[in-house]
């Protein structure tokens, strides 16, 4: 059923399904909210609401929790994924309860630059997508108001073993014809300190960090759960429409991470690194 060649086509843009990823919402919130209260005030030109840009919004549930710190901004998310963008649209598009305005547009973060000034451009858990991301900082800098700031987290977890299996099993003989490096997608990330350094060499005031959340997962096979909205994209997109390789697949990884992460008294403790940094633009 699987060949032994190593040659795949590239990894195209993962299919994402919203309601899986919100499964797990109140755990994927949290750094967020951590990044958020590290923002600083942002600054009011001529008494204009704030301009925020969200990059990778994903379903919009943490775009809005940004009309909460300024309820009159107006916030543009922006994702290249349609299915997302659909919910966010759905959920939360419109007038915010302290009359700013939400609405979502396609755009890829890879190549998105800012239209207009942004007194703030945010990224959550988005930017480990994108290939050489940093490069694109000098940009959005620039397209921030004196005194605005650019704000991000990322996973910071892929060596970890939910993210290590799966690249063995991808690279394994059986799977490697047809999935080779839709497992290891991640090499771009950068250590924190390099985050900071960069961002310092732009002239920012920056900050950067980094939190082990110690996530207590309930239910069965909750690790395969998690990743099933995020990690597992990539791989359940390369072989969609084969039930059967997908079945094998997720058996697979399911023995491997109940081996790596026994469920406890009190649930299955999944540790996850997060990297953040904040800049601000003098």
């Amino acid at each position: 059923m699987h060949s032994d060649s190593s040659s795949t086509t590239p990894p195209g843009p993962p299919v994402w399904d919203p309601q899986q990823y919100l499964r797990h919402a109140g755990h994927r919130t949290r750094p967020f909210l951590d990044l958020l209260t590290r923002i600083p005030d942002l600054p009011t030109t001529g008494g204009l609401s704030p301009r925020i840009a969200d990059l990778g919004c994903g379903p919009g549930n943490v775009t809005v929790r940004l009309a909460d710190r300024w309820p009159d901004a107006r916030i543009t998310g922006f994702d290249l994924s349609p299915q997302m963008l659909a919910q966010a649209d759905k959920d939360y598009a419109g007038t915010t309860a302290g009359g700013g305005w939400l609405d979502f547009q396609v755009a890829d973060a890879a190549h998105w630059t800012p239209g207009e000034p942004f007194d703030l451009i945010v990224s959550n858990a988005a930017l480990q997508w994108v290939p050489n991301h940093p490069e694109s900082f000098p940009a959005w800098i620039d397209g921030l108001t004196p005194g605005g700031t650019l704000a991000f987290q990322v996973p910071g977890n892929f060596t970890s073993p939910s993210h290590a299996i799966l690249a063995d099993l991808c690279a394994s003989p059986r799977w490697r014809g047809r999935l080779g490096d839709h497992g290891r997608r991640y090499v771009h990330i950068l250590d924190t300190a390099d985050y900071l350094t960069r961002l310092a060499d732009l002239g920012c005031e920056a900050d950067a960090w980094e939190t082990v959340y110690c996530q207590l997962l309930t239910g069965p096979d909750p690790v395969l759960d998690w990743v099933k909205g995020t990690a597992l994209r990539p791989v359940l997109t390369a072989l969609d429409g084969d039930h059967e390789a997908i079945d094998a697949l997720l058996a697979e990884y399911r023995d491997r991470l109940r081996e790596a992460y026994p469920p406890g008294p009190h649930g299955t403790v999944f540790p996850f690194r997060r990297i953040f940094a904040v800049a601000r633009k003098k």
